[in-house]
């Protein structure tokens, strides 16, 4: 009888064990890694994380970096599951075999180019202009604007530079304009340095910038989960009213209220669906200024439905 009772109480310690590691296993699976950089082009991710927190099975560890060079190593490689990142730094990687989708848009337009306060956009033949890389965005609307006004960019000094150094260096002068992911821009407005030479609706109307994009292993693996995600990270941009935006943005951006006022009077975060047309605009964009010579197709790159 001993032996019997020994023998129940460890099957049911075994089961007990079990159960927890079951448990622990099922907490991991709805936790989900997202990197972004702190800039207001993230917002949506940063209300998502929030919304889940509040209402959700799901759980959104946010992995903050502080360079694009450094979030796209974490996507590609694996270490996290998913990135608010420049939709052309996506492109790329899918183009070299990573498997990535885009599940939707970061925000809507966003993106203003400053130059110095006594420069126009005529006079920009032999200026230096900063962007944060050339596979982006900024990039492209740089060369849009060029073409706008009958120059490329050989006729100026186009040059790389960390978006937190663009302020500063406008200010001082060593670069005379520069297209960067929102809070930046506004920061050289506010500080004077600068002024807007023009926002990117009137270069590139629906333009595409930062994008939410997910890893191939995570919507294979946890299709439930990817779900969830998407599906709740269009609901936190619908939300991100003015009001709310600037809440959140004061709760995760080191940034002055009037620095934030003027960025967020730039960029919109409703209806964060990835068109055909859009993305066939970019494409073509790519291709034409060099970023790509053959960026994946729409159905090889856009997921925006999950069963």
């Amino acid at each position: 009888m001993k032996r019997v009772k020994a023998i129940g109480l460890a099957l049911l310690l075994a089961l007990t064990i079990l159960g927890c590691g079951n448990k622990t296993v099922q907490n991991e699976q709805q936790t989900v890694k997202i990197a972004y950089l702190p800039i207001t082009h993230s917002l949506a991710v940063l209300e998502e994380a929030k919304l889940l927190e509040e209402n959700g099975d799901v759980e959104i560890e946010l992995v903050k970096y502080g360079s694009w060079p450094e979030l796209l190593d974490a996507l590609n490689t694996g270490n996290v599951d998913g990135a608010s990142i420049l939709i052309e730094l996506a492109m790329k990687s899918k183009a070299e075999g990573v498997g990535l989708k885009a599940v939707a848009l970061g925000h809507r337009d966003g993106n203003v180019i400053v130059a110095s306060n006594e420069i126009t956009e005529e006079e920009l033949a032999g200026k230096t202009i900063a962007i944060p890389h050339r596979q982006s965005s900024h990039y492209i609307l740089v060369n849009d604007l060029l073409a706008r006004n009958d120059l490329t960019v050989d006729d100026v000094h186009i040059v790389e530079l960390a978006p937190t150094e663009m302020p500063s260096a406008l200010a001082a002068g060593t670069i005379d304009a520069y297209c960067v992911a929102e809070p930046f821009g506004a920061m050289g407005v506010s500080i004077g340095a600068g002024h807007v030479l023009c926002e990117s609706e009137e270069l590139w109307k629906d333009s595409i910038c930062c994008g939410l994009v997910l890893t191939d292993a995570f919507i294979e693996q946890r299709p439930e989960v990817a779900k969830t995600v998407v599906d709740t990270y269009k609901t936190a941009g619908s939300n991100l009213s003015r009001d709310e935006a600037l809440s959140v943005a004061k709760e995760n951006l080191n940034q002055t209220d009037e620095v934030l006022d003027l960025s967020l009077e730039w960029i919109s975060f409703d209806d964060l669906e990835i068109t055909e047309e859009m993305y066939a605009e970019l494409a073509d964009k790519v291709k034409k200024y060099g970023l790509l010579e053959n960026p994946p197709t729409y159905e090889e790159f856009v997921k925006t439905e999950f069963e």
